[in-house]
């Protein structure tokens, strides 16, 4: 298939402050010279950003790592997963058209698509809010037949199952992914028939749904609020490798230093790396935020549903109660610095607390149950 640059482009791209942050950080995880490295993360990110890759957007990556725009084009050409066109603003679908799912009626849901989005791949519905193209292989084939939409996979798909899901979508629901026709995971269609004593006391959803269901929203695109923008690998050794200078092109009315570094890039690098008191360099870790005060249990009427909360599911609920957090105005009296600590310390969900405002959600739900 031939992979073209869309004919209209945006005139410019520019990654929000937080995805810069983030930007620069994937960088400092390479040793100098080797930036370029950092490429595929970058105008990942970039996509998930705008939902599509522009010119504007190539370019800018490519000047961040020091390439030329070939180099970044010939990546970006190259690799499937990079959308070229613009795509849908609420989901764009991708159906699995290899042999499992073709055999097992990936024809019908592409058919489904054709009739309910756009007669075409790679083009918009009339609203604009979906799109969809046929793929190759996902790596699902026990499930056959089967749909990437958005960061999760739906199999077991049926055409009916395949129309209702982009009605849920479009009417502002995220329905639960994975398997669609009541299996739990990979298992055979007939059930289980050795290991059948892991059955009793396991989660309700496999761990890939749990995760989906856990952040509530995975078709979101993400503009640097919704994810923790920490780089671990910084800070943990001294020579941790710092970008060399190199010729920036910056964006036009934003003025470059003698380094060729952009006031933006500079106060964006300054953020992925804040400084501390013990290390004014920020070269070292130091304690993030306050801890919230706690309780030792829930109070006499029982803790409250954590999972009201947009973002928290049944095992974050489980980790936050053994934190010693129960109830909602908890969670709504969070200072910053609290709100921070709690960010820091959630293994396994870190930002989860900032990205998807619990403190404002739990001051309504607070009012909602004392009223």
């Amino acid at each position: 298939m031939l992979r073209r640059l869309h004919p209209d482009q945006p005139d410019a791209f520019a990654f929000t402050a937080d995805n810069l942050a983030w930007a620069e950080g994937q960088i400092t995880k390479y040793p100098e010279g080797r930036q370029a490295s950092a490429i595929i993360p970058l105008l990942w990110r970039a996509q998930e950003q705008e939902g599509w890759l522009s010119k504007p957007a190539i370019e800018t990556v490519a000047d961040m790592l020091g390439l030329s725009y070939i180099r970044a084009l010939e990546v970006a050409t190259f690799y499937f997963m990079f959308q070229l066109q613009p795509v849908g603003k609420i989901a764009h679908i991708q159906v699995c058209g290899t042999t499992s799912c073709m055999i097992c009626g990936a024809e019908d849901l592409v058919a489904v698509c054709k009739e309910k989005i756009a007669p075409e791949p790679h083009a918009l519905s009339a609203d604009g809010n979906f799109s969809w193209e046929e793929v190759e292989c996902l790596g699902s084939c026990s499930n056959a037949p089967m749909a990437q939409i958005g960061k999760d996979y739906y199999e077991d798909l049926t055409a009916e199952r395949m129309g209702e899901i982009i009605d849920e979508l479009a009417a502002g629901k995220v329905p639960v992914p994975g398997p669609q026709n009541g299996r739990y995971a990979a298992e055979p269609l007939g059930g289980l028939t050795s290991l059948t004593d892991h059955e009793n006391g396991k989660p309700q959803y496999n761990a890939s749904v749990d995760l989906a269901v856990s952040i509530g929203d995975t078709v979101k695109r993400i503009d640097g609020t919704e994810v923790p923008l920490i780089m671990p690998w910084q800070g943990k050794a001294a020579n941790v490798a710092k970008r060399p200078a190199r010729e920036v092109r910056p964006a036009e009315g934003v003025p470059a230093d003698a380094t060729g570094t952009t006031e933006q890039e500079a106060q964006a690098t300054s953020k992925a790396k804040p400084p501390s008191k013990s290390d004014p360099a920020g070269a070292t870790d130091a304690p993030v935020g306050e801890k919230p005060a706690v309780l030792a249990s829930a109070r006499d009427g029982g803790p409250d549903d954590l999972k009201k909360i947009k973002g928290v599911g049944p095992k974050l609920e489980k980790l936050l109660h053994s934190m010693g957090f129960f109830h909602f105005d908890q969670v709504a009296a969070w200072t910053d610095e609290e709100v921070a600590w709690v960010d820091e310390n959630l293994e396994g969900f870190i930002g989860r607390v900032s990205r998807d405002n619990w403190v404002a959600q739990a001051r309504t739900l607070a009012e909602d149950t004392a009223s």
